[in-house]
C-alpha cells in the first residue's frame, strides 16, 4: 500500500517574551483548525519542562534547546504534521537553523516595545529579574526579513493570525480547499 504524507509547513513565531507570541499563537492554531488543520504546537515553556527540566539559560543550553526544537519540528512536518514554533529564540541562527530545515517555512516576528513587555508580564519573567531575559539581560536579534510583522502591542490576535493564514495561502502551503468552516 503507498502511503502520502501530506507537505506540511512551519510557522516560527519571536518576539520578546510577553510580546504576544502565544496569543497569536492559539489564534493561529484555532484558525488553521477552522480549515481541517490540525498544527502541532511547539511552545518553548513546554518543550524547556522536558528537555531542560532545571534550565540555567546560558548559551550553551540554548544552542542545545533550541537545536532539540528544531529537530522536532522537522521530524513532525517530514511526516505531514504542520508546526507552529512559539519561541522567543533570541538569537537568529536558531529561526534561521528551522528554515534551513524545513522547505516550506515563515516567520513571524510580534514586534512589541519591551516597556510594554515589562507591563505585560505573565509569567513574571521580568519582575523575577531573572538573568538573561531577551531583550533585557541578552541580546534579542529580531528577524532582518520577517515574512509577517504584528503589532503585539497593538494589533488584535485574531486580525493578526488571519494575515498570517493569508502569507502561508500566498505562499500555497494552504491547500485552497481548505476554507473555513461556515456557521
Amino acid at each position: 500500500m503507498e502511503r502520502r504524507i501530506q507537505d506540511a509547513f512551519a510557522v516560527w513565531v519571536t518576539g520578546l517574551p510577553a510580546s504576544g507570541k502565544s496569543t497569536l499563537a492559539a489564534a493561529l492554531k484555532n484558525q488553521l483548525a477552522d480549515r481541517g488543520i490540525d498544527v502541532a504546537v511547539l511552545e518553548s515553556d513546554v518543550l524547556r519542562r522536558v528537555l531542560t527540566p532545571q534550565p540555567h539559560y546560558d548559551e550553551a543550553e540554548r544552542d542545545r534547546f533550541y537545536s532539540q526544537m528544531v529537530f522536532i519540528g522537522t521530524l513532525l512536518t517530514q511526516h505531514g504534521v504542520p508546526v507552529i514554533f512559539d519561541a522567543t529564540a533570541n538569537r537568529r541562527h536558531y529561526r534561521e537553523q528551522a528554515r534551513s530545515q524545513i522547505s516550506r517555512f515563515i516567520e513571524v516576528f510580534v514586534d512589541c516595545p519591551l516597556e510594554t513587555c515589562i507591563a505585560r508580564d505573565p509569567k513574571g519573567i521580568y519582575r523575577k529579574a531573572v538573568t538573561n531575559v531577551p531583550g533585557l539581560h541578552s541580546i534579542y536579534e529580531p528577524p532582518e526579513q520577517p515574512d509577517v510583522i504584528v503589532r503585539g502591542d497593538q494589533e488584535n490576535p485574531d486580525a493578526a493570525a488571519g494575515r498570517v493564514v493569508a502569507k502561508l495561502a500566498e505562499l500555497k502551503y494552504l491547500d485552497v480547499r481548505a476554507q473555513p468552516a461556515q456557521t
